[in-house]
Protein backbone atom coordinates (compact mmCIF):
# COMPACT_ATOMS: atom_id res chain seq x y z
CA UNK A 1 0.00 0.00 0.00
CA UNK A 2 1.58 3.08 -1.49
CA UNK A 3 2.29 5.56 1.20
CA UNK A 4 -0.48 8.78 1.67
CA UNK A 5 -0.28 12.39 2.74
CA UNK A 6 -0.31 13.21 6.04
CA UNK A 7 -3.41 15.53 6.54
CA UNK A 8 -4.16 18.55 9.43
CA UNK A 9 -7.08 20.18 10.16
CA UNK A 10 -4.59 23.69 11.21
CA UNK A 11 -5.56 26.45 8.73
CA UNK A 12 -2.00 27.27 6.35
CA UNK A 13 -1.51 31.40 6.94
CA UNK A 14 1.15 33.41 4.63
CA UNK A 15 3.57 35.49 6.15
CA UNK A 16 1.56 38.62 5.55
CA UNK A 17 -1.97 37.40 6.96
CA UNK A 18 0.31 36.52 10.57
CA UNK A 19 1.99 39.85 10.54
CA UNK A 20 -1.51 41.86 10.57
CA UNK A 21 -3.07 39.55 12.55
CA UNK A 22 -0.10 39.96 15.12
CA UNK A 23 -0.56 43.74 14.51
CA UNK A 24 -4.57 43.97 15.04
CA UNK A 25 -4.20 41.79 17.91
CA UNK A 26 -1.42 44.05 19.75
CA UNK A 27 -3.13 47.38 18.86
CA UNK A 28 -6.21 45.67 20.51
CA UNK A 29 -4.96 44.95 23.50
CA UNK A 30 -2.53 47.86 23.83
CA UNK A 31 -4.63 50.37 22.32
CA UNK A 32 -3.35 53.22 25.14
CA UNK A 33 -0.15 52.09 27.65
CA UNK A 34 2.17 54.36 29.49
CA UNK A 35 5.59 52.97 29.56
CA UNK A 36 8.32 53.75 31.74
CA UNK A 37 12.07 53.92 31.02
CA UNK A 38 15.42 55.97 29.53
CA UNK A 39 16.06 57.15 26.26
CA UNK A 40 18.43 55.54 24.13
CA UNK A 41 19.90 56.96 20.67
CA UNK A 42 17.61 59.47 20.11
CA UNK A 43 17.71 60.81 16.12
CA UNK A 44 15.35 62.97 14.39
CA UNK A 45 14.82 62.44 10.92
CA UNK A 46 15.01 64.69 7.98
CA UNK A 47 11.12 64.14 8.06
CA UNK A 48 10.73 65.70 11.10
CA UNK A 49 9.99 62.40 12.82
CA UNK A 50 11.87 61.39 15.97
CA UNK A 51 13.20 57.90 16.42
CA UNK A 52 14.47 56.09 19.89
CA UNK A 53 14.54 53.53 21.67
CA UNK A 54 13.14 52.99 25.56
CA UNK A 55 15.46 50.58 27.64
CA UNK A 56 15.41 49.37 31.57
CA UNK A 57 17.80 46.94 32.91
CA UNK A 58 16.32 43.56 30.97
CA UNK A 59 14.90 44.54 27.79
CA UNK A 60 14.42 47.20 25.04
CA UNK A 61 11.43 48.72 23.17
CA UNK A 62 11.57 51.04 19.88
CA UNK A 63 9.52 53.84 20.17
CA UNK A 64 8.90 56.62 17.13
CA UNK A 65 7.50 60.21 17.95
CA UNK A 66 5.41 61.76 14.53
CA UNK A 67 6.58 65.34 13.49
CA UNK A 68 2.78 66.79 14.78
CA UNK A 69 3.85 65.34 18.07
CA UNK A 70 7.17 66.74 18.22
CA UNK A 71 6.07 70.42 18.17
CA UNK A 72 3.77 69.72 21.13
CA UNK A 73 6.35 67.84 23.51
CA UNK A 74 7.02 69.97 26.88
CA UNK A 75 10.72 68.42 26.51
CA UNK A 76 12.66 67.71 23.61
CA UNK A 77 14.04 64.16 24.04
CA UNK A 78 17.83 63.47 25.00
CA UNK A 79 20.20 60.69 25.63
CA UNK A 80 19.62 59.42 29.34
CA UNK A 81 16.54 61.16 29.90
CA UNK A 82 13.90 58.64 32.06
CA UNK A 83 10.70 59.14 30.94
CA UNK A 84 7.07 58.07 30.86
CA UNK A 85 5.76 57.27 27.79
CA UNK A 86 2.38 57.35 26.66
CA UNK A 87 0.80 56.31 23.10
CA UNK A 88 0.32 52.96 21.88
CA UNK A 89 1.65 49.90 20.59
CA UNK A 90 2.37 48.74 17.58
CA UNK A 91 4.04 46.33 15.19
CA UNK A 92 6.28 46.83 12.27
CA UNK A 93 5.96 43.71 9.77
CA UNK A 94 8.96 44.64 7.63
CA UNK A 95 11.36 43.70 10.52
CA UNK A 96 8.99 41.54 13.13
CA UNK A 97 9.10 43.57 15.41
CA UNK A 98 6.71 45.95 17.60
CA UNK A 99 7.14 49.67 19.05
CA UNK A 100 5.43 52.20 20.84
CA UNK A 101 4.17 54.75 18.97
CA UNK A 102 4.53 58.01 21.37
CA UNK A 103 2.19 60.52 21.42
CA UNK A 104 3.49 62.99 24.32
CA UNK A 105 5.97 61.75 27.19
CA UNK A 106 6.83 63.02 30.66
CA UNK A 107 9.98 63.12 32.73
CA UNK A 108 10.01 60.25 35.57
CA UNK A 109 9.56 61.77 39.14
CA UNK A 110 11.33 64.79 40.42
CA UNK A 111 14.70 63.14 40.20
CA UNK A 112 15.54 62.72 36.80
CA UNK A 113 14.07 66.65 36.15
CA UNK A 114 17.40 67.46 38.73
CA UNK A 115 19.59 65.65 37.24
CA UNK A 116 18.68 66.54 33.87
CA UNK A 117 18.99 69.92 35.51
CA UNK A 118 22.38 69.52 36.27
CA UNK A 119 23.34 68.03 33.56
CA UNK A 120 22.56 71.00 31.73
CA UNK A 121 24.06 73.29 34.38
CA UNK A 122 26.94 71.90 34.07
CA UNK A 123 27.26 71.99 30.65
CA UNK A 124 26.16 75.64 30.45
CA UNK A 125 28.77 76.66 33.29
CA UNK A 126 31.40 75.26 31.01
CA UNK A 127 30.37 77.70 28.29
CA UNK A 128 31.17 80.16 30.64
CA UNK A 129 27.65 81.41 30.45
CA UNK A 130 27.22 81.96 34.33
CA UNK A 131 31.21 84.02 34.53
CA UNK A 132 30.87 87.11 36.82
CA UNK A 133 33.14 88.81 34.32
CA UNK A 134 30.11 88.56 32.07
CA UNK A 135 27.22 90.42 34.42
CA UNK A 136 26.29 93.59 33.55
CA UNK A 137 25.71 96.52 36.51
CA UNK A 138 21.67 97.82 37.12
CA UNK A 139 21.25 101.62 36.39
CA UNK A 140 21.05 103.47 39.69
CA UNK A 141 17.35 104.73 38.35
CA UNK A 142 16.28 103.69 35.27
CA UNK A 143 14.07 105.45 32.70
CA UNK A 144 12.22 102.39 31.06
CA UNK A 145 11.88 99.13 31.87
CA UNK A 146 11.14 96.28 30.15
CA UNK A 147 9.08 93.65 31.70
CA UNK A 148 8.97 89.73 30.33
CA UNK A 149 5.91 87.97 32.25
CA UNK A 150 2.33 87.11 31.64
CA UNK A 151 0.04 90.10 30.89
CA UNK A 152 -3.08 87.86 33.12
CA UNK A 153 -1.05 86.84 35.62
CA UNK A 154 -0.78 88.35 39.45
CA UNK A 155 2.67 88.93 38.58
CA UNK A 156 2.84 92.32 36.34
CA UNK A 157 0.36 93.78 38.86
CA UNK A 158 2.82 93.38 41.72
CA UNK A 159 5.71 94.68 39.27
CA UNK A 160 3.42 97.71 39.08
CA UNK A 161 1.98 98.81 42.45
CA UNK A 162 5.75 98.38 44.10
CA UNK A 163 7.36 100.77 41.31
CA UNK A 164 4.43 103.15 42.11
CA UNK A 165 4.70 103.21 45.29
CA UNK A 166 8.44 103.33 45.07
CA UNK A 167 9.51 105.49 42.86
CA UNK A 168 7.13 105.54 39.43
CA UNK A 169 8.91 104.97 36.12
CA UNK A 170 7.99 104.47 32.21
CA UNK A 171 7.30 100.25 32.19
CA UNK A 172 6.86 98.34 28.80
CA UNK A 173 5.26 94.87 28.96
CA UNK A 174 6.21 92.07 26.34
CA UNK A 175 3.67 89.18 27.16
CA UNK A 176 4.71 85.78 26.94
CA UNK A 177 3.25 82.48 28.50
CA UNK A 178 5.51 81.14 30.82
CA UNK A 179 4.68 77.51 30.79
CA UNK A 180 3.69 75.00 28.41
CA UNK A 181 4.29 74.09 25.03
CA UNK A 182 6.71 76.87 23.09
CA UNK A 183 7.12 79.36 26.30
CA UNK A 184 10.35 79.22 26.13
CA UNK A 185 10.85 80.16 22.67
CA UNK A 186 8.16 83.37 23.11
CA UNK A 187 10.52 84.24 26.64
CA UNK A 188 14.05 83.89 24.93
CA UNK A 189 12.34 85.67 21.91
CA UNK A 190 10.98 88.27 24.35
CA UNK A 191 14.52 88.62 25.88
CA UNK A 192 16.41 89.16 22.51
CA UNK A 193 13.51 91.74 21.25
CA UNK A 194 14.30 94.37 23.45
CA UNK A 195 17.71 94.20 22.90
CA UNK A 196 17.11 94.38 19.43
CA UNK A 197 15.50 97.80 19.96
CA UNK A 198 17.35 100.98 18.68
CA UNK A 199 18.34 103.17 21.52
CA UNK A 200 16.31 106.33 19.50
CA UNK A 201 13.29 104.14 17.59
CA UNK A 202 9.47 105.81 18.05
CA UNK A 203 9.37 102.33 20.95
CA UNK A 204 11.97 103.65 24.01
CA UNK A 205 14.96 100.77 24.51
CA UNK A 206 14.41 99.90 28.23
CA UNK A 207 17.57 100.52 30.93
CA UNK A 208 16.59 97.44 32.44
CA UNK A 209 14.38 93.88 31.90
CA UNK A 210 12.77 91.81 34.40
CA UNK A 211 11.66 88.35 33.81
CA UNK A 212 9.23 86.93 36.26
CA UNK A 213 7.00 84.52 36.78
CA UNK A 214 5.09 82.99 40.06
CA UNK A 215 5.71 80.45 41.91
CA UNK A 216 5.17 76.79 41.00
CA UNK A 217 6.52 73.15 40.89
CA UNK A 218 9.69 72.51 39.20
CA UNK A 219 7.85 71.37 35.91
CA UNK A 220 5.83 74.21 35.74
CA UNK A 221 8.97 76.54 35.93
CA UNK A 222 10.72 74.19 33.36
CA UNK A 223 10.80 76.99 30.82
CA UNK A 224 13.35 79.07 32.32
CA UNK A 225 15.51 76.28 32.95
CA UNK A 226 15.45 75.32 28.53
CA UNK A 227 18.97 75.94 27.10
CA UNK A 228 17.46 78.85 24.64
CA UNK A 229 16.34 80.84 27.38
CA UNK A 230 19.55 80.47 29.31
CA UNK A 231 21.69 81.79 26.12
CA UNK A 232 19.09 85.11 25.53
CA UNK A 233 19.46 86.12 28.97
CA UNK A 234 23.33 85.73 29.16
CA UNK A 235 23.28 87.35 25.75
CA UNK A 236 21.35 90.15 26.35
CA UNK A 237 22.95 94.02 25.59
CA UNK A 238 20.44 95.16 28.74
CA UNK A 239 21.05 94.57 32.04
CA UNK A 240 18.58 91.67 33.48
CA UNK A 241 16.97 90.66 36.28
CA UNK A 242 15.80 87.02 37.04
CA UNK A 243 12.55 86.86 39.23
CA UNK A 244 10.93 83.44 38.67
CA UNK A 245 8.97 81.41 41.59
CA UNK A 246 9.70 81.90 45.31
CA UNK A 247 12.57 82.74 47.38
CA UNK A 248 13.55 78.69 47.76
CA UNK A 249 12.89 78.02 43.77
CA UNK A 250 16.22 78.22 41.45
CA UNK A 251 16.67 78.17 37.51
CA UNK A 252 19.19 77.90 34.94
CA UNK A 253 18.19 81.46 34.15
CA UNK A 254 19.04 83.16 37.60
CA UNK A 255 22.59 81.76 36.72
CA UNK A 256 22.84 83.94 33.64
CA UNK A 257 21.13 86.95 34.41
CA UNK A 258 22.91 89.75 35.91
CA UNK A 259 21.07 90.13 39.06
CA UNK A 260 18.71 87.83 40.78
CA UNK A 261 15.14 88.51 42.75
CA UNK A 262 13.71 86.04 44.99
CA UNK A 263 10.50 87.20 43.73
CA UNK A 264 9.00 89.56 41.34
CA UNK A 265 7.84 92.03 44.29
CA UNK A 266 11.37 91.93 44.84
CA UNK A 267 12.73 92.59 41.64
CA UNK A 268 10.95 95.59 41.49
CA UNK A 269 12.27 97.17 45.22
CA UNK A 270 15.75 96.18 43.59
CA UNK A 271 14.76 98.29 40.15
CA UNK A 272 14.41 101.58 41.45
CA UNK A 273 15.01 103.19 44.59
CA UNK A 274 12.28 104.49 46.98
CA UNK A 275 11.87 107.99 46.34
CA UNK A 276 10.91 109.87 49.22
CA UNK A 277 14.16 108.25 50.67
CA UNK A 278 16.16 109.01 47.79
CA UNK A 279 14.80 113.00 48.35
CA UNK A 280 15.48 112.74 51.84
CA UNK A 281 18.89 111.46 51.44
CA UNK A 282 19.72 113.99 48.70
CA UNK A 283 18.29 116.74 51.42
CA UNK A 284 21.02 114.78 54.27
CA UNK A 285 23.53 115.28 51.86
CA UNK A 286 22.84 118.56 51.16
CA UNK A 287 22.77 119.51 54.71
CA UNK A 288 25.87 117.69 55.69
CA UNK A 289 27.58 119.87 52.33
CA UNK A 290 26.59 122.98 54.22
CA UNK A 291 27.88 122.15 57.45
CA UNK A 292 31.02 121.18 55.92
CA UNK A 293 31.21 124.32 53.99
CA UNK A 294 30.61 126.37 57.17
CA UNK A 295 32.74 124.65 59.12
CA UNK A 296 35.58 124.92 56.59
CA UNK A 297 34.51 128.89 56.25
CA UNK A 298 35.20 129.50 60.46
CA UNK A 299 38.68 127.30 60.10
CA UNK A 300 39.64 130.00 57.25
CA UNK A 301 38.56 132.58 58.97
CA UNK A 302 40.49 131.77 62.34
CA UNK A 303 43.44 130.94 60.31
CA UNK A 304 43.62 134.26 58.77
CA UNK A 305 43.00 136.31 61.85
CA UNK A 306 46.06 134.32 63.69
CA UNK A 307 47.91 135.65 60.21
CA UNK A 308 46.90 138.68 60.53
CA UNK A 309 48.21 139.29 64.18
CA UNK A 310 51.66 138.46 63.01
CA UNK A 311 51.86 141.32 60.63
CA UNK A 312 53.08 144.35 61.89
CA UNK A 313 51.30 147.43 61.55
CA UNK A 314 50.41 149.06 58.26
CA UNK A 315 51.12 152.74 58.76
CA UNK A 316 54.15 152.52 61.09
CA UNK A 317 55.54 150.43 57.73
CA UNK A 318 54.05 153.27 55.56
CA UNK A 319 55.77 155.81 57.96
CA UNK A 320 59.09 154.54 57.62
CA UNK A 321 59.17 153.34 54.39
CA UNK A 322 58.26 157.44 53.47
CA UNK A 323 61.25 158.35 56.02
CA UNK A 324 63.14 156.64 53.40
CA UNK A 325 62.05 157.87 50.91
CA UNK A 326 62.32 161.40 52.25
CA UNK A 327 66.06 160.49 52.53
CA UNK A 328 66.75 159.13 49.32
CA UNK A 329 65.53 162.75 47.40
CA UNK A 330 67.69 164.27 49.90
CA UNK A 331 70.76 162.39 48.83
CA UNK A 332 69.60 162.37 44.84
CA UNK A 333 69.98 166.15 44.84
CA UNK A 334 73.42 166.79 46.62
CA UNK A 335 74.88 163.73 44.31
CA UNK A 336 75.12 165.39 41.48
CA UNK A 337 77.24 168.84 42.41
CA UNK A 338 79.66 166.19 44.59
CA UNK A 339 79.85 163.59 41.48
CA UNK A 340 81.17 166.82 39.15
CA UNK A 341 83.33 167.61 42.20
CA UNK A 342 84.88 164.32 41.87
CA UNK A 343 85.43 163.82 38.66
CA UNK A 344 86.86 167.53 38.06
CA UNK A 345 89.52 166.65 40.42
CA UNK A 346 90.45 163.35 38.56
CA UNK A 347 90.63 165.28 35.58
CA UNK A 348 93.37 167.69 37.02
CA UNK A 349 95.47 164.11 38.11
CA UNK A 350 95.14 163.33 34.46
CA UNK A 351 95.71 166.42 32.88
CA UNK A 352 98.62 166.93 35.02
CA UNK A 353 99.84 163.49 34.11
CA UNK A 354 99.79 164.31 30.16
CA UNK A 355 102.24 167.26 31.33
CA UNK A 356 104.53 164.59 32.06
CA UNK A 357 108.12 163.44 30.37
CA UNK A 358 107.18 159.70 30.06
CA UNK A 359 103.43 160.48 28.38
CA UNK A 360 105.14 162.70 25.52
CA UNK A 361 107.83 159.76 24.46
CA UNK A 362 104.45 157.32 24.44
CA UNK A 363 103.25 159.98 21.89
CA UNK A 364 106.07 160.50 19.99
CA UNK A 365 106.86 156.69 19.32
CA UNK A 366 102.93 155.78 18.45
CA UNK A 367 103.28 158.81 15.73
CA UNK A 368 106.05 156.97 14.31
CA UNK A 369 104.92 153.96 14.35
CA UNK A 370 101.58 154.79 12.80
CA UNK A 371 103.74 157.36 10.45
CA UNK A 372 105.79 153.57 8.74
CA UNK A 373 102.17 151.59 8.98
CA UNK A 374 101.12 154.78 6.74
CA UNK A 375 103.55 154.71 4.00
CA UNK A 376 103.76 151.29 3.30
CA UNK A 377 99.98 151.22 3.30
CA UNK A 378 100.45 153.96 0.80
CA UNK A 379 103.38 151.57 -1.68
CA UNK A 380 101.11 148.49 -1.16
CA UNK A 381 97.91 150.44 -2.73
CA UNK A 382 100.08 152.14 -5.35
CA UNK A 383 101.81 148.44 -6.71
CA UNK A 384 97.85 146.67 -6.41
CA UNK A 385 96.57 149.62 -8.29
CA UNK A 386 99.25 148.97 -11.01
CA UNK A 387 98.92 145.63 -11.51
CA UNK A 388 94.67 146.44 -11.74
CA UNK A 389 95.43 148.38 -14.70
CA UNK A 390 97.81 146.17 -16.44
CA UNK A 391 94.83 143.74 -16.49
CA UNK A 392 92.58 145.68 -17.39
CA UNK A 393 94.27 146.93 -20.11
CA UNK A 394 95.03 143.59 -21.32
CA UNK A 395 91.59 142.12 -21.18
CA UNK A 396 90.45 145.08 -22.84
CA UNK A 397 92.54 144.65 -26.04
CA UNK A 398 91.41 140.84 -26.16
CA UNK A 399 87.82 142.36 -26.07
CA UNK A 400 88.85 144.56 -29.15
CA UNK A 401 90.30 141.75 -30.71
CA UNK A 402 86.93 140.06 -31.30
CA UNK A 403 84.47 142.80 -31.30
CA UNK A 404 82.14 142.41 -34.57
CA UNK A 405 83.36 145.73 -35.48
CA UNK A 406 86.75 144.62 -36.63
CA UNK A 407 85.23 141.57 -38.52
CA UNK A 408 82.84 144.27 -40.26
CA UNK A 409 86.27 146.52 -41.18
CA UNK A 410 87.85 143.76 -42.67
CA UNK A 411 85.24 143.66 -45.34
CA UNK A 412 82.08 141.63 -43.88
CA UNK A 413 78.81 142.83 -43.54
CA UNK A 414 76.19 141.71 -40.65
CA UNK A 415 72.29 140.93 -41.99
CA UNK A 416 69.36 141.31 -39.53
CA UNK A 417 65.86 140.87 -40.57
CA UNK A 418 62.86 143.33 -40.04
CA UNK A 419 62.82 142.80 -36.05
CA UNK A 420 67.17 142.83 -35.48
CA UNK A 421 67.80 139.43 -35.37
CA UNK A 422 70.83 137.94 -37.21
CA UNK A 423 70.77 136.37 -40.25
CA UNK A 424 72.77 133.34 -41.02
CA UNK A 425 72.07 131.10 -44.18
CA UNK A 426 70.52 131.58 -46.84
CA UNK A 427 67.70 129.45 -46.88
CA UNK A 428 66.05 131.79 -44.16
CA UNK A 429 65.48 134.44 -47.09
CA UNK A 430 61.61 135.23 -47.84
CA UNK A 431 60.68 136.86 -51.06
CA UNK A 432 60.25 140.33 -49.74
CA UNK A 433 60.91 140.55 -46.77
CA UNK A 434 63.27 143.70 -45.02
CA UNK A 435 66.32 143.50 -44.18
CA UNK A 436 69.04 145.70 -42.63
CA UNK A 437 73.07 145.36 -43.61
CA UNK A 438 75.46 146.62 -41.00
CA UNK A 439 78.90 147.73 -42.38
CA UNK A 440 81.83 149.36 -40.34
CA UNK A 441 80.89 152.41 -41.11
CA UNK A 442 76.72 152.16 -41.16
CA UNK A 443 73.64 149.83 -41.79
CA UNK A 444 71.17 150.10 -44.91
CA UNK A 445 68.24 148.89 -45.37
CA UNK A 446 67.08 146.48 -48.64
CA UNK A 447 64.65 144.13 -49.70
CA UNK A 448 64.99 140.34 -50.63
CA UNK A 449 64.28 139.52 -54.26
CA UNK A 450 65.84 136.29 -55.89
CA UNK A 451 64.51 133.72 -58.60
CA UNK A 452 66.08 130.69 -57.17
CA UNK A 453 67.87 129.31 -54.31
CA UNK A 454 70.81 128.38 -55.30
CA UNK A 455 73.49 127.05 -52.05
CA UNK A 456 77.41 127.68 -52.33
CA UNK A 457 79.45 124.81 -51.96
CA UNK A 458 82.37 125.48 -50.29
CA UNK A 459 85.73 122.71 -49.47
CA UNK A 460 85.39 122.74 -46.01
CA UNK A 461 88.93 123.75 -44.12
CA UNK A 462 90.81 121.76 -41.97
CA UNK A 463 91.30 122.39 -38.38
CA UNK A 464 94.68 123.74 -37.75
CA UNK A 465 96.42 121.87 -34.88
CA UNK A 466 95.74 123.25 -31.52
CA UNK A 467 98.24 125.33 -29.58
CA UNK A 468 100.71 124.26 -26.94
CA UNK A 469 100.52 126.82 -23.87
CA UNK A 470 103.27 128.86 -23.37
CA UNK A 471 105.94 127.73 -20.59
CA UNK A 472 105.66 130.49 -17.43
CA UNK A 473 102.17 131.07 -18.47
CA UNK A 474 100.49 129.93 -15.98
CA UNK A 475 100.97 130.48 -12.00
CA UNK A 476 101.47 127.49 -9.54
CA UNK A 477 98.27 128.65 -8.17
CA UNK A 478 96.23 127.25 -11.24
CA UNK A 479 96.04 131.06 -13.36
CA UNK A 480 94.64 132.40 -10.65
CA UNK A 481 95.86 135.75 -8.86
CA UNK A 482 98.52 135.94 -6.39
CA UNK A 483 98.85 137.83 -3.61
CA UNK A 484 98.35 141.62 -3.53
CA UNK A 485 101.55 142.61 -1.69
Amino acid sequence: MADQPVSFNVPEFTVSEVSIALKRTVEDAFGYVRIRGEISQPKVAASGHCYMRLKDDSAVIDGIIWRGSMSKLAHQPEEGMEVIASGRLTTYPGRSSYQIIIETFELAGEGALLKLLEDRRKALAGEGLFSEDRKKPLPRLPDVIGIVTSPTGAVIQDILHRLQHRFPRRVLLWPVRVQGVGSAAEIAQAIKGFSALPPDGDIPRPDLVIVARGGGSLEDLWAFNEEVVVRAAAGSEIPLISAVGHETDTTLIDFASDRRASTPTAAAEMAVPVRLELISQVRENGLRLERSVNRLLSESTLQIQGLARGLPNLNQMVEQKQQDFDGLIERLGAGPARLLVAKSQELSVVATGLKSSHLARDVQRYERVISDWSKRLGDALGRSTDLTGERLEGLAARLESVSPKRVLERGYALVRDGNGKPITVAVAAEEGAPWQVEFSDGAVNVTVEFDTFQPLVTTPLKSPPPRKPKSGSQSKAGGRQGSLL
